[in-house]
């Protein structure tokens, strides 16, 4: 799937001029290839790349002959799931003088034979595992990518966390960008090394350098990875930077929402710059990626590109990336990729259509985020849970303010087409989405007719899947916000429908307090007393704890939502993860004429279990029979 290139089009748009370009580079540098008898090193006159022919590791990366990687807890650069097994081979996949000297790549393949193999980071797995690396002339970057294979007479197995991992040389690198707000000079190694750890291995406040006083938290640093297609570090020494861009999110889990590590200091001692690409991530509410026993499954992850460049000073630097990033994008699927499971150009098809909103009761015009995609229909007989899912392949897209979308380079198969969007609660969803290689599938108009379940009575935030527009959500990402809510709310939320503004007087997240569940109280006025059945429609974009939220309307219990995904956003100082809605539907004759109070308990008692809204909802059917039949 090609990456939303309106996105990364409007990002260079607003930041920097049209015909910026890269630094000129020497485009004759041919690529060649020298092996001894544990490495492989490409090479070209620019860039430099060694590969260990026994884990598949990238233990060396030279960039105008400055070493870029260093060593903090594991070496150089390398796959979560690395090349060492049972039967490890090493070769080279495209002989640069085969190609004229245009491209070399290198394969480590370990082989399963049925028993677990790799002993990486991300643990072992039954499938065979293989890597490769590749290298064009007069690049400045170099490519990576993954192949999983699992075979029908392997037994049942998982994968776990799953990544590439850079560790950098922190005597080059000294400045971090993973978007515009989130991008400076990072505090030295020997400044983490000296701090204090806080509530968490990963948090510690520092007690030297530029930020001696302040906290340090690797998950202040987590992003959106469909809106994030280059991101890394640059050396305000050297003027120069190392990126990892994404051409595309059809390898990487769960979908254009998904959040994850992007790039911090390292935790071990020495905290050297590192950067990560996850596709299977286990944070804010994580994905899956099980086989089952006699299943045949193979999955390509990536190739992405390892990208440094010079010249310039930090932001000339990121711009420049976003740049290639776009051009990467254009790219996709890379013609030069073979002996994979990895369509061309010509072997995948394209889907289109327009989506029109109907909603009588919020008549619009224009779509705000429309986000399109194609996603796995089932999985041995059951529905897939796109948010959840590291196994498949998805493909989104960016759709235009009147709906129309264009999802192209789509692997042949059948999906269900998905989509999302800001001010409209829930999803569309179309099934049977049969797509073929090299045709282009045009679905026409399509109508989305949001779910009610009567007439809406009053509303809280905005249906995003972002508690982003409550208190605190412009600046989220700061560790410890829920630290300041006893001293913001003493009195925990108490929200008046029409006079207190959510902005302000709606927190991020509800956590507990001094290890005691807190309740949340809504007060709005009704002119009559009604009948009937009303529902409370809560969006929740974070959760930790399993006891739910508890629902009492008038001091009467209405409710509770039951289990909530663990997404675990809160104390990873995020605000959006795994996303899901829960309706608490009671009697209507719950309310009354005049003053109404509902109370929101979150029943959560560890620090961690904190719950995030991302939108409230109640809505009342006056002719729905009751609860109790009266």
């Amino acid at each position: 799937m090609t990456l939303p290139v309106t996105l990364v089009g409007a990002l260079l748009a607003l930041s920097f001029p049209v015909n910026a370009a890269a630094p000129v580079e020497n485009t004759k540098a041919a690529v060649t290839i020298v092996e001894d008898d544990t490495t492989f090193t490409l090479a070209n006159s620019l860039i430099s790349a060694k590969v260990s022919k026994r884990s598949g590791d990238l233990v060396s990366l030279k960039y105008k002959a400055l070493e870029m990687l260093g060593a903090s807890g594991h070496v150089g650069g390398y796959w979560s799931h690395t090349g060492t097994g049972q039967r490890t081979t090493a070769a080279v996949t495209i002989e640069p003088k085969a190609s004229g000297g245009d491209r070399g790549e290198v394969a480590i393949k370990v082989v399963s034979d049925g028993e677990r193999v790799g002993n990486g980071p991300g643990g072992s797995v039954v499938a065979d595992i293989e890597i490769r690396y590749a290298l064009s002339r007069g690049d400045t970057g170099v490519y990576t990518y993954s192949i999983f294979t699992h075979k029908p007479e392997y037994a049942a197995t998982s994968v776990g966390e799953a990544r590439f991992c850079a560790k950098l040389n922190p005597n080059v690198f000294d400045f971090m960008t993973i978007d515009a707000r989130r991008r400076k000079v990072m505090p030295k190694p020997e400044d983490w090394d000296k701090g204090t750890q806080l509530n968490m291995k990963e948090v510690r406040r520092l007690n030297t350098g530029t930020y001696s006083g302040q906290v340090e938290h690797k998950y202040d640093y987590s992003a959106i990875q469909f809106e994030t297609p280059a991101y890394g570090w640059s050396s305000t020494e050297h003027k120069l930077g190392l990126w990892f861009v994404n051409p595309s999110i059809e390898y990487l889990s769960g979908g254009p929402t998904k959040v994850e590590l992007t790039g911090h200091l390292d935790n071990n001692a020495g905290a050297a710059p590192t950067l990560l690409n996850y596709w299977r991530g286990s944070h804010y509410g994580g994905s899956n990626c099980t086989i089952a026993k006699d299943e045949a499954w193979t999955k390509v992850i990536g190739p992405f590109l390892i990208y440094c460049n010079s010249g310039g000073d930090h932001d000339k630097l990121w711009k420049e990336a976003l740049a290639r990033a776009a051009k990467e994008a254009e790219a996709w699927p890379y013609g030069w990729v073979s002996g994979v499971d990895y369509p061309l150009k010509n072997q995948r098809g394209t889907v289109s259509g327009q989506i029109a909103v109907e909603d009588p009761l919020t008549p619009r015009n224009k779509i705000s985020n429309l986000l399109v995609g194609l996603t796995p229909q089932t999985a041995a007989g059951q529905a897939v849970d796109w948010q959840l899912d590291a196994k498949h392949y998805q493909f989104w897209v960016r759709g235009d303010e009147k709906g129309g979308f264009k999802i192209a380079n789509v692997r042949p198969g059948a999906y269900t087409l998905r989509a999302i969007a800001d001010g409209v609660l829930g999803e569309y969803a179309k099934a049977d989405v049969t797509v073929a290689a090299g045709k282009t599938l045009d679905l026409g108009a399509l109508v989305w007719k949001p779910v009610r379940h009567g007439r809406q009575l009053w509303e809280i935030g905005v249906p995003n899947r972002s508690a982003e527009e409550f208190k605190h959500g412009d600046k989220y990402w700061a560790w410890g916000l829920y630290n300041e809510y006893p001293k913001e709310f003493p009195h925990d939320v108490n929200f008046v429908v029409g006079k207190s503004d959510w902005k302000t007087d709606w927190n991020y997240a509800q956590p507990p307090n001094d290890g005691k569940p807190t309740t949340w109280t809504i007060t709005f006025d009704l002119a009559q007393a009604p009948r009937g059945k009303a529902t409370l429609r809560l969006a929740i974009c974070g959760s930790r704890g399993r006891g739910g939220v508890d629902v009492a309307v008038n001091d009467k219990s209405a409710g509770n939502t039951g289990r909530l995904l663990d997404s675990g956003v809160m104390h990873r100082d995020g605000i959006r993860g795994y996303w899901e809605e829960k309706d608490v539907v009671f009697d209507a004759s719950f309310l009354k004429a005049g003053t109404n109070v509902m109370k929101l308990t979150n029943t959560g008692r560890a620090w961690t279990d904190g719950i995030l809204y991302d939108y409230l909802r109640l809505e009342l059917d006056e002719m729905a029979v009751p609860a109790n039949g009266k």
